[in-house]
C-alpha cells in the first residue's frame, strides 16, 4: 500500500476477449477498456475527484477504501464478487467491487455514465458504513459521506 493519504483509491480490471473470439469483439473490449479508464483516470476522471479526501480527516481505522471496477467481467467472476469485501485489519483497508458493463455503462450517454459512477460510489459508501459500524471502526462515515457528496456534485 502506498504512503499517500487518500482515503479512496481506484483499481480497474478489464476482461480480455477469449482467444477464439471474433476480431470485432476483441476490438470492442479493448476500446471499452480504454474508454472506461478515461472515466477513472482522465482529466475529469472520478479517481482524481476522490483523491481530494484525506484519510486522516475521518479516523485512524480506515486508511484506504479501494473502488475496484471490473469491466465486462465473465459471468463466473461477476458471481464471485461480493458487494463489499471484508475489512483488512492489517492494511486498514477494504475493497469495494463495482461491475461495469454494456447494460449499466457503455450503452448510456456520457452524462448517464458519470451519474452511474457517482451513484455507485455513494451506494457502496452505505455498505461501507455498515462494515464500519459492525467492526466498530472509528471512521466518521457521516462526515465522509457528506464530503463525498459535496465533491461529486
Amino acid at each position: 500500500m502506498s504512503d499517500d493519504k487518500n482515503i479512496f483509491g481506484c483499481y480497474v480490471s478489464i476482461t480480455q476477449a477469449a482467444p477464439d473470439a471474433d476480431q470485432q469483439v476483441k476490438e470492442l473490449l479493448i476500446q471499452q477498456g480504454r474508454l472506461f479508464r478515461n472515466y477513472i483516470w482522465g482529466d475529469e476522471g472520478i479517481c482524481n475527484i476522490l483523491k481530494k479526501l484525506n484519510n486522516e480527516s475521518y479516523g485512524k481505522d480506515l486508511k484506504l477504501a479501494l473502488f475496484q471496477f471490473y469491466v465486462n467481467p465473465i459471468p463466473m467472476m461477476e458471481q464471485s464478487l461480493k458487494e463489499i469485501e471484508a475489512y483488512r485489519k492489517n492494511e486498514k483497508s477494504i475493497g469495494i467491487p463495482i461491475v461495469i458493463n454494456d447494460k449499466n455503462f457503455f450503452s448510456k450517454s456520457e452524462e448517464m455514465r458519470y451519474s452511474f459512477l457517482k451513484q455507485s460510489v455513494l451506494h457502496k459508501l452505505d455498505l461501507l458504513a455498515e462494515v464500519v459500524k459492525k467492526k466498530k471502526l472509528d471512521t466518521r462515515m457521516d462526515l465522509l459521506k457528506a464530503d463525498l457528496k459535496e465533491i461529486l456534485s
